[in-house]
């Protein structure tokens, strides 16, 4: 195996199971992981605290991103608002695409990964399942972390980030044109997983 740059791109909405599928490929192949996701939740936590968002992501460092908390419903609510911030995205950017080319390979999972951020990657996954689908999962996730959310809640709280996602003017979440889909609504994990990985090999 080359150590060269080879970038997987990982998209697709909340919950759809990204995280964990990206985690997985390049546990699988030794590559590096980067959540983009955090780098927004980091911001949107700083936000929360009172930080103007701009000023928050062009300041953004590694230790941000091990903040505590940043996997609540509200920093959620607040990544996905600062994530329509042209500027914000802009200022992340560099970070990404730098990441994205290290030696020896990077796996990215986001919103605009395979279509603004690495439009060049060597593969690219759009990874998705029904708004109801993700919504449980989800709403298990938080109720095991001791959140008092309830399903209706939890759903409404999917649709509401899926239409802020999509309807956004800069990077709007929508499959890369040569992005291979895969709708884990009905997979396990590891049939979700084994899916990803056949398609990076086919691509190597």
């Amino acid at each position: 195996m080359s150590t060269g740059p080879f970038t997987i791109a990982i998209d697709g909405p909340a919950a759809a199971g990204k995280g964990t599928i990206s985690r997985a490929v390049a546990a699988h192949f030794g590559f590096a992981h980067l959540d983009t996701g955090l780098l927004y939740r980091a911001v949107g936590a700083q936000v929360l605290a009172g930080s103007d968002a701009v000023a928050a992501a062009r300041a953004l460092t590694a230790a941000d991103l091990a903040a505590s908390g940043l996997r609540s419903a509200e920093v959620a609510q607040a990544a996905s608002r600062v994530a329509a911030i042209p500027e914000v995205r802009a200022a992340l950017t560099a970070f990404q695409r730098s990441f994205a080319r290290r030696a020896g390979g990077a796996v990215l999972d986001g919103r605009d990964i395979g279509t603004v951020i690495c439009p060049d990657a060597e593969v690219k996954l759009f990874v998705t399942a029904s708004a109801e689908v993700r919504a449980e999962r989800r709403f298990a996730e938080l109720r095991e972390a001791g959140a008092d959310v309830t399903r209706a809640g939890v759903l409404a709280d999917v649709r509401e980030r899926d239409a802020r996602d999509r309807e956004r003017s800069t990077a709007p979440l929508v499959p890369a044109s040569d992005a291979i889909e895969i709708d884990t609504s009905s997979l396990s994990v590891d049939a979700a997983i084994a899916a990803a990985i056949a398609v990076v090999e086919a691509r190597r």
